[in-house]
């Protein structure tokens, strides 16, 4: 009972979670429960597994193994019990989109309208994505937030002391097809920092060069109807292709920038570009910003945490008070 608590606690902390979650300190109380209540997903230990649950119509039932389990539940995707609830999450999430391919949950939660921050620069070395990161964080305090990291070149293996098997690469191919059941297999392939979750970044730059706008549309449209995600954060680099519309489907835009000669050009050339194309709303979205310069002096999760207690962090608090002020008014 103690690992379903601290499993529940877990969860509570969560806010990307597409389902209303309940626990269960015995086989029993489930069987109560499930004579009134619909069940999309069980995870259940190996020991509590009883033969009337098997007759009960839930859509996907998930062993929770201790390592070695009886031969007669091989039916069914099992997680192990003893790793990160993280894990454990992002497994049980990637064996429901594995098994079944269309999103048509009545379990689903209501959720809010998802809000799109685009944060790009025709710019070079103006801190943007530590600038997105910042922000994700602190939103992430209070909201669900994910991040989507569309650069070419991410580094973040090396910045975040890690490697993924799965990520933006693996995502792109579902939404290439239009797969229905992607929003279970992104939730099998998103990590965690400080409740910010991100999707791990493309393994090829030429996966994100490739992309077409219709391919990205769709994704954020699925993310929003058919996750509990309040926020989605794009961090834009240059391979991206149909740039201009990505940052008009955004709701706002912020742009890093630099005060030397060079980056005022490039600005200027961007924002002329924008002109000529009969890009004007992107242009009534955007908000220029000189981000303070942060030194990244550490990495892994370290990186992650100082970032928000920076003077960085300071600017980004401001910046976001500065936009619930606009709200208001």
């Amino acid at each position: 009972m103690e690992y379903a608590r601290n499993f529940m606690e877990y969860l509570n902390q969560k806010r990307n979670i597409p389902f209303e979650v309940h626990a269960f300190s015995s086989a029993e109380m489930f069987l109560e429960f499930a004579k009134n209540n619909e069940t999309e997903i069980l995870l259940i230990s190996d020991k509590a597994m009883k033969e009337e649950i098997r007759r009960y119509p839930i859509r996907q039932i998930i062993i929770l193994s201790e390592g070695v389990h009886s031969p007669v539940l091989d039916q069914y995707p099992a997680v192990y019990k003893y790793q990160s609830s993280e894990k454990v999450i992002r497994e049980v999430m990637a064996c429901y989109g594995v098994e079944n391919g269309v999103d048509t949950s009545p379990a689903l939660l209501p959720k809010k309208e998802m809000r799109i921050i685009g944060i790009y620069s025709p710019v070079g070395r103006t801190q943007k994505t530590s600038f997105a990161l910042t922000m994700g964080q602190i939103l992430a305090k209070e909201r669900a937030v994910l991040y989507l990291n569309m650069e070419s070149y991410s580094g973040f293996e090396r910045l975040l002391e890690c490697s993924y098997d799965r990520g933006m690469s693996d995502i792109l191919y579902y939404a290439r097809q239009e797969n229905q059941g992607i929003i279970y297999k992104l939730g099998g392939m998103v990590q965690s920092m400080q409740n910010l979750d991100y999707l791990p970044p493309a393994a090829s730059p030429m996966d994100i060069q490739t992309a077409k706008y219709e391919e990205w549309k769709w994704l954020f449209q699925e993310i929003e109807k058919n996750s509990s995600y309040e926020v989605l954060i794009l961090d834009l680099g240059d391979g991206v292709a149909d740039l201009y519309q990505i940052l008009d489907f955004c709701n706002e835009i912020y742009v890093p920038t630099r005060n030397d000669v060079i980056s005022a050009a490039k600005m200027e050339q961007f924002e002329n570009l924008l002109r000529r194309w009969d890009c004007q709303s992107v242009l009534d979205k955007m908000r220029k910003i000189h981000v303070p310069f942060h030194t990244a002096n550490r990495t892994g999760k370290a990186y992650f945490e100082e970032l928000v207690w920076s003077e960085l962090g300071d600017y980004v608090r401001q910046i976001l008070r500065d936009g619930r002020r606009g709200e208001e008014t």
